[in-house]
């Protein structure tokens, strides 16, 4: 009796750290922000107040853009074979709110290039290190579920921190948004710390369970080809190469383009677009998870690249103060979605292969190729052209991801249903 007792002690103990697991991971996905994208869409017009044009600022950001990419496929790699994966958060904090505080105390091409590089690079490694500590926590059937709740907790923090940002900017000048991007950085290191590292199983946490049968039969990972050999991994990195390379520049050169025109505060308007985007964020990303359960992530990912050139002709019509709400709704569609589609869809894929975080950080990598250059091919268009056709051509650049998605729809929708036998999560 004492051993059955001390047995059903253990458990209960066992569950509420992984329900503190939870609870943590929500609160780093809340705060995180700042680590991924220092201080993110201000970073344009805050150059842009010190005398920098939309080329050159459209150029730094691909030069991070750039570097995050080359780095993202390395840093999943690691991921997937370190135990200390906390740690992996912790440090990228502390190099972001340095690299972001450097911009303050200089604004020359290569303090800010670099700071720019910094920045990307600790963007690339917290992805899948978050990741990975959620599929370790709740393992494949509850990844869905926990994804969902943690991309619904980013975007409200996103939101939160766009708000203070605009409010602080507006009220005390656009220095004030790097400190508060300071305490963001330590209340996330401080959540992540929070996450009790015996609830993290990291075979688990790399796509080997217990009891899978892998090439070597004892938790040995598969070879990185097998990320080559995954047709549907493939058509999806090149859908989202589409994707980015038109949405990476619409917010910033959104912000520009009204703010140039006087048609609104830089500060205050800079953060209505991110706070716009991110509560729709919020919505989309609770009902993509719901989406995915029934319906698979095929139907979420098409919604999301659809999104894009309907965003793109209104931003390129409508160059005034209220066309925030529905240029940024639409980003809050698209990138909503995505956020829990592509993670969850990677899991699946990648399941029982011990390679999901690198698949995690090669998809990152292709996806960011797009990134990377559409801030430089944004800019650059909108100095030579004008925003209106700026805002045309970088919509038009998602109808490459609506054509390989429809076109292979017979190849990816079986691969796309993988999480249709799931229990219907709750949004809790």
């Amino acid at each position: 009796m004492a051993t059955i007792a001390a047995a059903g002690n253990n458990e209960r103990g066992q569950d509420a750290d992984v329900t503190r697991g939870k609870r943590a991971l929500q609160a780093l996905n809340f705060f995180m922000a700042d680590i991924q994208a220092g201080i993110g869409p201000f970073l344009g017009v805050f150059l842009q107040q010190r005398g920098w044009a939309t080329g050159p600022i459209g150029t730094v950001m691909t030069a991070g853009g750039v570097a995050g990419m080359l780095f993202t496929a390395p840093a999943g790699a690691f991921i997937d074979h370190t135990t200390r994966k906390r740690m992996v958060v912790v440090v990228t904090g502390i190099c972001t709110v340095a690299a972001s505080f450097l911009i303050l105390l200089s604004q020359s091409g290569w303090v800010v290039t670099v700071s720019q590089i910094a920045t990307a690079i600790a963007g690339a490694a917290i992805g899948p290190a978050v990741a990975g500590m959620t599929l370790g926590i709740v393992h494949q059937k509850g990844f869905n579920a926990q994804n969902g709740r943690n991309q619904a907790w980013n975007h409200a923090g996103n939101m939160v921190g766009a708000g203070l940002s605009g409010w602080l900017g507006w009220q005390f000048g656009m220095p004030a948004i790097f400190y508060l991007a300071g305490v963001f950085g330590v209340l996330a290191i401080t959540s992540v710390l929070l996450i009790p590292e015996r609830t993290i199983d990291h075979q688990a946490a790399r796509g080997l369970e217990k009891g899978d049968k892998d090439d070597a039969g004892g938790g040995q990972a598969e070879g990185f080809r097998v990320l080559l050999r995954n047709k549907p991994m493939l058509i999806l990195a090149a859908s989202l190469a589409f994707f980015h390379l038109g949405n990476g520049a619409m917010l910033p050169l959104y912000s520009l383009a009204v703010v140039g025109a006087g048609k609104g505060t830089p500060a205050v308007f800079t953060a209505t677009t991110v706070v716009v985007a991110q509560a729709v964020m919020i919505v989309t990303s609770l009902i993509a998870m719901r989406v995915a359960v029934g319906r698979g992530y095929w139907l979420v990912l098409l919604i999301s690249f659809a999104a894009l050139p309907v965003r793109g002709l209104i931003a390129g019509t409508v160059i005034q103060h209220w066309g925030v709400w529905p240029v940024q709704a639409l980003d809050g569609i698209g990138a909503g979605l995505q956020s829990v589609a592509v993670p969850g869809l990677v899991a699946c894929l990648l399941n029982g292969t011990g390679r999901v975080n690198v698949g995690q950080g090669a998809v990152m990598t292709v996806q960011g190729l797009g990134a990377s250059l559409s801030p430089a091919i944004g800019g650059w268009v909108a100095q030579i052209l004008g925003y209106r056709i700026a805002f045309f051509i970088l919509g038009g650049f998602a109808l490459g991801s609506l054509a390989l998605w429809l076109g292979f729809a017979a190849t990816l929708r079986p691969a796309c249903d993988g999480t249709s036998n799931e229990p219907q999560p709750s949004a809790a």
